[in-house]
């Protein structure tokens, strides 16, 4: 027991023989006083019965007096109803405390939850901005290519059409050249005829003839010429059949 509660157990003396000599009918407003000492100076039940049972000694009460006893106890269960208030009260307290605490507990859970979620929730956008980031540099890349590939094939497409059109252009230059030889050759022929045409009768039929093969072979080459540039216009190909 405390040394600030020596002076307890002789209050707690005086007040309980008091309350024996007044009898039954006396109030218990003094055990509520001693209560309320005992829990200002915070004492436990196991100190207060202590000092009851030792004050009950003091008064040297028989073990006849049963009527004695039971106000006395009645008086000690008094005094004692504030210390047990005090305990259910601070074991309440507790209660709360810990209920309180395990809130809290849950709380910081949930929180720690939240924040490593939040904490996914970033790294998921992190991750999907760098995907976005290296797909705009793809998309870039494969524009730039793209657009040189564009360019290239406008150089190659510009080469081909002029390279075409050379061709176009000399194949146009040797049509003309091997026509106009075989024309010339024609029209050296139709002189040759027409000094021989009175003088020699078979010589004229030869000469016909290889006429009509110069003719024939400047038909050819025409048609193999238009058939090279691609040219097959259907009289013109008519007509040269019919040659």
């Amino acid at each position: 027991m405390k040394q600030k509660s020596n002076g307890f157990p002789k209050s707690y003396a005086i007040a309980l023989e008091k309350q024996l000599k007044r009898g039954p009918g006396a109030s218990l407003e003094p055990a509520l006083q001693l209560g309320r000492a005992a829990v200002a100076l915070k004492l436990e039940t196991l100190d207060l019965a202590r000092i009851h049972e030792q004050a009950l000694a003091d008064m040297g009460l028989p073990e006849a007096k049963n009527g004695f006893l039971k106000l006395a106890g009645i008086f000690f269960n008094e005094a004692n109803s504030l210390i047990e208030e005090t305990h259910r009260a601070a074991q309440q307290g507790r209660a709360h405390l810990n209920q309180m605490q395990a809130t809290l507990g849950r709380r910081t859970e949930e929180l720690a939850a939240s924040n490593r979620e939040l904490q996914r929730g970033a790294a998921r956008h992190k991750v999907a901005e760098e995907a976005a980031e290296k797909n705009g540099r793809r998309y870039k890349k494969s524009l730039q290519e793209s657009l040189q590939l564009q360019k290239l094939l406008r150089k190659l497409t510009h080469r081909v059409m002029l390279s075409q059109e050379d061709d176009r252009k000399n194949i146009s230059r040797e049509l003309q050249d091997e026509i106009a030889q075989t024309l010339l050759g024609i029209n050296v022929r139709l002189l040759s005829l027409k000094q021989h045409a009175r003088s020699n009768t078979k010589g004229f039929k030869d000469e016909i003839a290889s006429t009509q093969q110069l003719v024939l072979r400047s038909a050819q080459s025409v048609r193999r010429v238009a058939r090279e540039i691609g040219y097959h216009p259907e009289p013109a190909a008519a007509a040269l059949k019919a040659l």
